[in-house]
């Protein structure tokens, strides 16, 4: 190959995709990942229809199907503010957005494969097992790696940093990572054997001061989360956390939960504390950030991959629509990100005060809560934008007095 135009550093999700995108319309692009394979390290496998709608104006759809994405037809919202039967009849319909069928339940390893292939079916060169990768920004970027004992430098006009949440190009560049405090602690796990469960039907339920969900991948493999209080940090620890993982999944309000407790781990049992982070301008001369690198959303609502979808739709097509790749730029993106960023950090923020806080009186105001969410019309799409994207939420109802309104006592 000659210089790259492109080099993107890390070929996860948003690496992968951005690659596929900017080679499969002609790009000279390199692609360089410290890993040999990507494997299960407990991250989101779970796309909301706003992402899909993303994924298929990128033209990626079809990869994530024939990777085996699973769309998921239905919400199921157990709870123990309302019996089995009620949240089965209130089960939600989740063909919300147009010619989006659902959203995805995705393998992570799966999903960075496949957008991996589609990147070099088009031309991008992707080098794995490097390591000492520096990069020296400015009008004429500098990224040098080494491999296999040998030294390499290339000289692209733009590096791409798409290096997850411990980015090394963030943190060796200076950008400023924001953070917000946790507040949960995360559980995830992959679980064989849930064929009994139907695989088009999420579950998102609350019970005991936990926040539940279930993602089918298909063929009887489902991805399980539990959200609990971050004071009860060592909740799974040890040995057993997995059997002790899977048996937090027998619960009142959820008999189907049955199904997963008696599945079988076929992955990692993780737990991290959650939170949000962002950089407020993650472009500078000659190098952006996107996905993970440039800020995450708390995984307690899911945006993750979807945050990484929209990134690669932005960026992608400013290097496709002009010759100008300097940061003035990539305004646009930076300006729509971080108020994306801090609508989704208002989502989580009520989404963490309503299904995982335990002070006293939590339940009553749970119940209290969800009936205004569903019922009052403005306030409804506070929940509907978690779905649908944050950009549909109307500006004026980011603020203390909608929260107020949420949690009022009366």
């Amino acid at each position: 190959m000659d210089q790259p135009e492109v080099v993107v550093i890390g070929a996860g999700i948003a690496g992968g995709a951005l690659a596929a995108v900017l080679a499969r319309s002609g790009k000279r692009v390199l692609v360089l990942e410290r890993t040999l394979e990507h494997e299960d390290r407990v991250r989101g496998e779970y796309m909301h229809p706003w992402g899909v709608a993303e994924v298929h104006r990128l033209g990626l759809y079809d990869t994530l199907i024939d990777a085996g994405a699973n769309v998921l037809a239905r919400l199921i919202p157990y709870d123990e503010c309302r019996s089995p039967e009620e949240a089965e009849a209130g089960a939600v319909g989740l063909a919300l957005l147009p010619g989006v069928d659902g959203p995805l339940g995705v393998s992570h390893p799966g999903a960075c494969n496949a957008f991996d292939a589609a990147a070099v079916a088009s031309g991008a060169e992707l080098v794995r097992g490097v390591s000492d990768v520096t990069v020296k920004p400015g009008r004429e970027p500098v990224v040098t790696y080494a491999l296999d004992g040998q030294t390499t430098s290339v000289m692209p006009r733009l590096v791409v940093g798409a290096d997850g949440r411990e980015s090394t190009v963030r943190r060796r560049l200076d950008f400023e990572l924001h953070a917000t405090e946790p507040r949960t602690m995360g559980a995830g796990m992959l679980v064989d054997g849930a064929d009994e469960w139907p695989e088009s039907d999420m579950v998102i339920g609350s019970e005991g001061g936990r926040n539940f969900l279930a993602f089918p991948q298909g063929g009887g493999r489902v991805r399980l989360y539990l959200f609990y209080d971050v004071r009860d940090r060592h909740r799974l620890a040890g040995p057993e956390k997995q059997r002790a993982f899977l048996e937090a999944f027998r619960l009142k309000s959820f008999p189907g939960g049955e199904i997963f407790a008696s599945g079988t781990p076929a992955g990692p049992c993780g737990a991290f504390p959650m939170n949000d982070t962002w950089v407020e301008q993650p472009a500078i001369d000659g190098v952006v950030l996107v996905g993970d690198a440039a800020g995450h959303s708390d995984p307690l609502i899911g945006e993750g991959l979807s945050v990484a979808m929209r990134d690669v739709r932005q960026v992608g097509e400013t290097l496709l629509d002009g010759d100008d790749w300097s940061p003035a730029a990539f305004a646009g993106y930076v300006e729509e990100r971080d108020e994306r960023m801090r609508r989704l950090r208002f989502f989580a923020d009520v989404v963490t005060t309503l299904s995982v806080d335990v002070v006293p009186g939590a339940l009553e105001r749970r119940r209290r809560a969800d009936e205004r969410l569903m019922t009052d019309p403005e306030l409804f799409m506070v929940r509907a934008g978690v779905f649908v994207g944050p950009e549909v939420t109307p500006a004026e109802l980011f603020s203390d007095a909608t929260k107020d309104r949420i949690f009022a006592t009366a």
